[in-house]
């Protein structure tokens, strides 16, 4: 058995720092004696701990408050300068790139269309991206501390070659994450784009506070991201969750399954799938989730009273329930698998459906499986892979910056 670590003055100092850190980083601007109160250490110690944070550069002073009882107190919040990352959406037709500073606060934008050709300079590619989100947020690219990029794809660990990505030329080439970090001059992860979109459902939506979920994400595309234990689960090969490519009832057994947008679920449930499901009973639209969007909305128009109404809403009614049969289906074999507490639906196809189709997906699958977790609709606003894409940079930023302000002490 180990021997216990000893507190050390620098150790508890280091610990300390955390604390009033991440109370800071939560709760905002605070006076000494709120930091006190939080942390549970002695006012006096408050301040010397907030001096150390100041001469660090994580801390600066914001005013004061008043009106309150005793002397005016002084106000310190977390210095937002003191690091920023950059996360980015990759796709096909362009990449949309976000920078943040230490607090979180989104402070430059760009985005790059990326016309699909062969021969591409993914390091040439993502260093003008980059560049541009910089120069919005007033930066070099080489003053971010690091980039998270989101992909449609999964990165394979033992090879360092993009997967599940044919349909993004350029990207497959070995050591992709070192290739791009060397080139950038920036550090680099490279994660899948639907794995990101569930950090930002546990970080700030339907799945804040659970442990074990799937979050389902259809758009042209079919992906799943699996979080067991508060961890991404990505699977030997990166590649779980690659639902899209699996059998699926109902669909013919597909084989060599390799280019992308191919497999039995992808087949029933993709975009293409349903816009011809919704074509099928009626509802047009240019893609699937304008036409998913028209069924949704005409689902109980039947209440309405007219005959036009009446067959709307009847039709409506076969489409929604149809596809959440589909989807039902496809998430049975999953939750009697991995028993998540929550499924959570997101996508520009899913959400479309919104409420309507969250019911009957719900329905359908409570009535296939013994466990039955909760299936909700993605909450969260704007662009979930670059919310997931931040989350991941900050989290491995703050941990990095702020485990540096109490400097080794040598033993004698």
């Amino acid at each position: 058995m180990p021997a216990p670590v000893p507190g050390t003055p620098s150790l508890l100092r280091a610990i300390n720092d955390r604390a009033a850190l991440e109370a800071l980083l939560a709760r905002g601007p605070l006076t000494r004696p709120q930091i006190s109160d939080l942390t549970g250490i002695s006012k006096p110690t408050a301040s010397q701990l907030l001096a150390r944070l100041e001469e660090a550069g994580l801390v600066v002073r914001d005013g004061v408050r008043e009106g309150l009882p005793g002397r005016t107190a002084e106000l310190y919040r977390i210095d937002g300068a003191a690091a920023h990352v950059a996360g980015a959406d990759v796709t096909p037709t362009r990449i949309r790139v976000s920078v943040a500073d230490l607090t979180g606060a989104v402070v430059g934008e760009h985005t790059l269309p990326t016309p699909a050709r062969t021969g591409v300079d993914v390091v040439a590619r993502m260093s003008e991206a980059l560049d541009g989100a910089a120069a919005a947020a007033g930066l070099a690219r080489t003053a971010l501390h690091r980039a998270v990029i989101g992909i449609q794809g999964a990165i394979d660990p033992a090879t360092g070659r993009l997967g599940y990505a044919a349909h993004i030329p350029g990207w497959h080439i070995p050591d992709l994450a070192g290739t791009l970090a060397g080139g950038l001059g920036v550090r680099v992860a490279i994660e899948n784009d639907v794995n990101l979109a569930a950090l930002a459902e546990r970080a700030g939506g339907q799945a804040a506070g659970t442990r074990d979920f799937v979050l389902l994400w259809v758009a042209d595309g079919v992906g799943m991201a699996v979080v067991l234990d508060g961890a991404l689960h990505r699977g030997a090969t990166g590649g779980a969750g690659e639902i899209g490519y699996a059998p699926a009832v109902g669909a013919p057994l597909m084989r060599d399954v390799r280019r992308t947008h191919t497999g039995g679920v992808h087949s029933l449930t993709g975009g293409a799938a349903v816009l011809k499901l919704m074509r099928e009973h009626g509802f047009r639209g240019r893609d699937a989730a304008t036409a998913l969007g028209r069924a949704a909305a005409e689902v109980g128009a039947g209440r309405a009273g007219t005959r036009t109404a009446a067959d709307a809403g009847a039709r409506a009614e076969r489409a929604l329930t149809e596809l959440a049969t589909r989807l039902g289906a496809t998430l049975a074999t999953v939750v009697a698998v991995l028993d998540p507490a929550l499924v959570v639906l997101t996508g520009d196809v899913l959400r479309a459906g919104g409420e309507p189709l969250r019911a009957r997906v719900e329905q359908h699958l409570h009535s296939l499986t013994i466990p039955r977790p909760k299936v909700r609709l993605s909450s969260l606003e704007g662009n979930p892979v670059l919310a997931g894409a931040l989350q991941q940079a900050l989290q491995e930023t703050r941990d990095e910056v702020f485990s540096t302000t109490v400097p080794d002490t040598p033993r004698s």
